[in-house]
């Protein structure tokens, strides 16, 4: 697969409220057939209880219902991947409940999203779509007790755990219409680039690029889950350790651009400060992501120079 893909498009914070007042104007007055947030919401909803259906049935059957996946599932995380107001999804996806299957949905979403500001093709766009939203699928081979462990693994449960990567790859293998990249993602997406991730250690070049766009979409959103054994990690923290991996773990060609996209959506969003104010967002440097400038009182901040402030946590309206 070619794996430049470098156009990106960052969407200033006038240019977002344009596009949601365009978005909810158009489909107000009839002349849009994307539905609204409530409506995607509800959808969702339907897809991750579909997954657990799928999960289910890949238990019991030892095969893939591909087709019933692309008319029921794949359509609704396309159509979430289009709206503006993609934090909103976010949080949506959250939620510990079924969190095995609601991560499947919250990757394949993510993703996407991904795969669009990499401007990748209608074909490797729809190829990560069903590989994000089936990479865990081999997960129905590992022992629910297990999955579902409210505590930390110990070293044979983990090493268990971990087999999920083979046992996908030969499921998607098996399966009529899958092609060999969408199953390497099941294979691949916990290998790092430094060589330490599993099931084989791969480094690199070595590493299929879908691959690499599941990788982060997958930490991103089990950092941001909430799980039967520890709550979500605040946002801003998720976002500082992510980009700490930037080089070592996750490949930085895919890595800035998401980071990019997702802090320049926070501009004008709430956030508290460690010194106890509470502020606005006001510009992302891009060459300095986690230092922005913060509006605290109608004063500028820049956290850059303001070594002793950072930001604690951010605070959704």
């Amino acid at each position: 697969m070619n794996n430049d893909h470098t156009k990106i498009t960052v969407f200033q914070p006038d240019e977002l409220d344009r596009i949601i007042d365009d978005f909810d104007s158009d489909y107000i007055g009839g002349h849009s057939s994307k539905p609204p947030v409530s409506i995607i919401t509800e959808k969702l909803e339907d897809a991750i209880d579909k997954v657990e259906d799928i999960f289910y049935f890949v238990k019991q059957h030892t095969k893939l219902p591909l087709a019933e996946i692309k008319q029921t599932v794949i359509p609704i995380i396309q159509n979430a991947s289009e709206i503006p107001q993609f934090f909103h999804l976010f949080y949506q996806l959250q939620s510990a409940d079924d969190y095995t299957y609601r991560h499947n949905i919250g990757v394949g979403v993510i993703a996407t999203l991904i795969g669009k500001w990499l401007s990748l093709s209608d074909e490797e766009l729809s190829e990560l779509t069903i590989a994000a939203t089936l990479h865990d699928i081999g997960k129905t081979k590992i022992p629910t007790e297990i999955l579902n462990k409210p505590g930390k693994l110990t070293k044979t449960e983990y090493e268990i755990v971990k087999k999920h990567t083979i046992y996908g790859y030969e499921i998607l293998k098996n399966t009529d219409g899958i092609n060999h990249e969408i199953a390497l993602v099941a294979l691949q997406h916990h290998e790092r680039e430094d060589g330490k991730g599993y099931p084989f250690g791969l480094q690199g070049s070595k590493i299929s690029y879908l691959s690499k766009i599941v990788a982060i979409a997958d930490v991103f959103h089990a950092m941001s889950s909430n799980r039967v054994y520890h709550d979500a990690t605040p946002f801003y923290q998720v976002i500082k350790q992510m980009n700490g991996d930037m080089f070592g773990k996750l490949d930085p060609t895919i890595l800035v651009p998401f980071l990019q996209q997702i802090m320049n959506a926070l501009i004008g969003h709430h956030v508290l400060l460690t010194d106890g104010q509470i502020g606005s967002i006001k510009y992302i440097n891009p060459y300095d992501l986690l230092n922005p400038l913060v509006e605290v009182s109608n004063t500028i901040i820049d956290l850059s120079v303001q070594k002793s402030i950072q930001i604690e946590r951010v605070l959704y309206d």
